[in-house]
């Protein structure tokens, strides 16, 4: 029959030499009854039906653990007891105990929101396996030690969080000891220093394991609790001095919302208020309770008990990795009619955003993943938590009797806006925040996009308000934001806004914004989503592709010789054919009895150079590293090595700034990218960048309004303290002979000083525009003060511009002066480097 069967094989389209005959070729029904013949007979003559691919067990206990809790569908208490049970029974399998101990202790710490419930599964294998608890709990103990000895100290939380979730298990008083040790090494820092902020972030993982421990089997625990609290009370109650820096509404607009208060104040709070309700905690789910014997008794009751691992907290502490700060609670959401998301009064409010600002932080490598878990952050927690998923903000109000109204989506969106608004600094780059709330938006569009519009309103209402930063931060993701989802808002909310004077910070976002998108796409398309009003923001100069070359027109001094010169430079002339041509510009200046020659013939170098790269990045970059030695020249005052040239001028060296900012007036976008480059380059010092802006185009202070020199200004300062960061990690790479320490010492000190110096430049500019002192306002207040009496409105929007900006540079100099300080500090007592290194001089420390 097998031999029949190949021979017919090669007949049809489908068969082949050697291959079964699977009904090939042509249709028919002849053909397709031989087809039911030839299968009737592989039954008859017993051929063997394909086996089932059955997965091991421990492939299958992974996918268990992996997806508990996740699916609403599922009865999680089954599958706690399901894995707790396989484990236990399954003892002596090698392979799946390792897997389940290795997954265990990742979970832990990269996915808080199953902590409950994987603890939940450790108690149910130890009801019938005790030698499993005995391994975890040994191997969890070996790893949190690692943690407290590397100063990971949000691994640190997560880890007690777990045994928090057992503490139903352990002997005598279970985590509290370790509570007690943390508050008393937060007590030592603060003592120490009243600036101290890893002692607060001590305190707050004590505050955060607690309502673990009163939501856990364990029963008894009130006063030891109530006792702890008591003790924390006296730092988490205290303010500390550097919440002012990161206040993220400082204030100075017309609207502001609640004053922010510290998280670790709000939880100690809340805690005290859960210890007089007997510990409700109603939002965390009570994962450990799974259904009795068949005896009717609780499995948990009679389970062995175990001492808790032997756990030593290091005195000193170490700092760890990441420089602290205290942290505000932030709410897009605090502020509206109907809640939306947890009070401040409820504990709610911080348990969930912990869980979910841990989530995002700790998955930043799968965007995808963290915005699955943010929108199945109500599978989680406990039932009743939240309302209905998508349910519209309008329906709340039927929401009958005392049920919650917490929209989960809201609870997720909240949280993500947390970190995009954290100060000083983010985790994460921003733009890793960004693709979360916009993989969040596609994944679920229904829920989502409505509370990202609401969060919007949120913000702009109090833009003027905010801090400097987060409103340039705001306006970044609303701008990047609206590009993924074909850069369509409800702009008409805002039409009276557009009147504003460009001065007013609500007007400036919505130019600032406008202008991004441009940048992310070209001007007539943004044109076609804007109402009426909105129009003459964008003027048809933006929709050029290339802008007009200034020398073109004769009436621009020396066209004719920017015109060669640009000619020159596009047909890749050599440099010794352009000097020429610059010579005469030098003569003819000199003729005219012009100041600096070299001023324009450095305009007219440097635009002929923007306007052959205009048609993109590459372009531009290409001519400016094929003129790079001539604009080095220029900008450094050095000599061109082809020429004997006069030292570049400090004006020629603006110059350059000056000529890519006028070329792309219209899209100062492109500008700014150009002076980033031109930096890389080190053909503009940071220094030049600083000056240009602020004191020779500040154009009477208004310039603070514009976002692109914000950006320019922010960059430019980012260039500097990332260098200075990068010389200090180099000294601190163990091994370094002691010549190469020296060596890297000097530098440092150096561009320290030279960080200082910039800074100090920025603080002075923009302290005389705060306090109305620069030459400009006071002849502007002048002015208005003749006209009608007081100061004017301009006049008070520029210094508030000012005080904005003050407030950012002066916190960025502080954070980098404490970033400097503890690594020099670690380092030294590490034993490298020189612990006598001075720090930036008197002169050039900011006040």
């Amino acid at each position: 029959m097998s031999g029949e069967r190949e021979g017919r094989g090669g007949g049809g389209g489908g068969g082949g030499g050697g291959r079964p005959y699977r009904g090939g070729g042509g249709g028919g029904g002849y053909r397709n009854n031989r087809k039911r013949r030839y299968r009737d007979d592989d039954d008859d003559g017993g051929r063997q039906q394909r086996r089932r691919h059955e997965e091991p067990l421990h492939v299958k206990l992974r996918k268990q653990i992996l997806t508990i809790a996740e699916s609403p569908l599922r009865k999680v208490e089954e599958d706690i007891t399901g894995i707790g049970k396989t484990v236990a029974d399954n003892y002596f399998d090698d392979e799946l105990q390792t897997g389940f101990y290795d997954l265990l202790l990742q979970m832990i710490v990269e996915q808080p929101f199953k902590i409950p419930f994987i603890a939940a599964t450790v108690l149910v294998a130890n009801t019938k396996k005790v030698e499993v608890t005995q391994e975890i709990l040994s191997r969890v103990g070996k790893k949190f030690q690692e943690y407290l000895e590397a100063g990971e100290w949000r691994e640190v939380k997560l880890v007690l969080r777990f045994l928090g979730c057992l503490q139903g298990l352990f002997e005598g008083e279970g985590v509290f000891p370790i509570l007690e040790d943390l508050f008393s090494r937060a007590v030592d820092l603060q003592t120490a220093s009243s600036d101290d902020a890893l002692g607060l972030e001590l305190v707050k993982i004590i505050l955060f394991t607690i309502p673990y421990v009163m939501s856990s089997s364990a029963t008894g625990l009130e006063d030891m609790a109530s006792a702890l609290l008591d003790k924390t009370d006296i730092i988490a109650s205290t303010p500390h001095a550097l919440e002012a820096l990161v206040d993220p509404y400082p204030g100075g607009g017309d609207e502001r919302p609640a004053e922010a208060a510290s998280i670790i104040s709000i939880l100690q709070k809340q805690l005290q208020s859960e210890a007089q309700h007997g510990w409700e905690l109603s939002c965390l789910p009570r994962a450990w309770k799974i259904p009795p014997d068949e005896d009717g008794s609780d499995p948990l009751v009679a389970a062995t008990k175990h001492a808790l691992p032997a756990i030593t907290v290091p005195n000193p502490v170490n700092q760890g990795p990441k420089p602290m700060f205290p942290e505000l609670y932030f709410s897009v959401y605090a502020d509206q009619d109907i809640e939306t998301v947890p009070p401040v009064t409820d504990v709610a409010s911080s348990l969930l955003r912990d869980s979910l600002v841990d989530t995002v932080n700790i998955l930043d490598f799968n965007r995808l993943a963290t915005a699955k878990f943010l929108i199945d952050v109500d599978c989680y927690f406990a039932p009743g938590t939240f309302v209905k998923r998508a349910t519209p903000f309008d329906r709340l109000k039927e929401t009958a009797g005392d049920r919650s109204t917490w929209k989960p989506e809201d609870v997720a969106v909240d949280a993500v806006f947390s970190q995009l608004f954290m100060l000083p600094t983010p985790e994460h780059k921003l733009v890793y925040y960004h693709s979360v709330l916009t993989e969040s938006c596609k994944v679920a569009p229904a829920a989502i996009a409505p509370s990202l519009g609401r969060a919007i309103r949120c913000l702009y209402r109090y833009i003027d308000s905010m801090d400097m930063e987060l409103a340039y931060r705001f306006m970044d993701w609303f701008s990047h934001h609206l590009s993924n989802f074909g850069f369509t808002w409800k702009w008409t909310e805002w039409v009276d806004d557009v009147e504003l004077p460009t001065l007013h910070a609500k007007k400036a976002f919505i130019i600032g914004a406008l202008e991004k998108e441009i940048r992310l796409s070209f001007a007539q398309r943004i044109r076609g989503t804007l109402p009426e009003p909105y129009q003459p923001l964008i003027s048809e100069a933006k929709e050029k592709e290339t802008p007009d070359f200034k020398y073109d027109s004769e009436q621009t001094s020396f066209a004719k010789e920017g015109q060669e010169i640009m000619e020159l430079i596009r047909k890749k002339a050599p440099e010794d054919e352009i000097q020429p041509v610059i010579d005469r510009i030098h003569e003819q200046a000199n003729e005219q009895g012009l100041a600096d020659p070299q001023v324009y013939s450095t305009d007219a170098y440097v635009t002929s150079i923007c306007l052959i790269g205009a048609k993109s990045l590459s372009h531009v970059l290409s001519c400016i590293e094929r003129c790079k030695d001539r604009l080095l020249a220029i900008g450094n005052g050095g000599t061109h090595q082809q020429e004997q040239q006069k030292q570049g001028s400090p004006a020629a060296r603006k110059q350059i700034i000056t000529s890519v900012m006028e070329y792309w007036h219209e899209q100062p976008g492109i500008g700014i990218n150009i002076i980033d480059k031109l930096l890389n380059y080190t053909i503009l010092s940071p220094m030049s960048v600083v000056e240009w802006a602020l004191l020779e185009h500040n154009e009477r202070g208004r310039v603070l309004a514009s976002a692109h020199v914000y950006e320019m200004l922010s960059t430019t300062a980012g260039k500097v303290t990332t260098r200075v960061r990068q010389i200090l990690a180099a000294r601190d790479q163990p091994g370094l002979p002691e010549p190469q320490v020296r060596l890297l010492d000097e530098t440092l000190q150096r561009e320290r000083a030279e960080q200082a110096s910039m800074f100090r430049v920025i603080e002075e500019a923009l302290t005389a525009f705060a306090d109305g002192t620069k030459d400009e306002l006071v002849e502007m207040d002048d002015v208005e003060q003749n006209e009608g009496g007081g100061q004017g409105p301009e006049q008070a929007l520029i210094r508030a511009w000012g005080e904005r900006w003050l407030r950012v540079f002066r916190r960025k100099f502080a954070v980098e002066e404490a970033f400097v300080g503890e690594a020099l500090d670690t380092a030294n007592q590490n034993g490298n480097g020189n612990a006598e290194m001075p720090d930036a001089t008197a002169e050039d420390t900011v006040s």
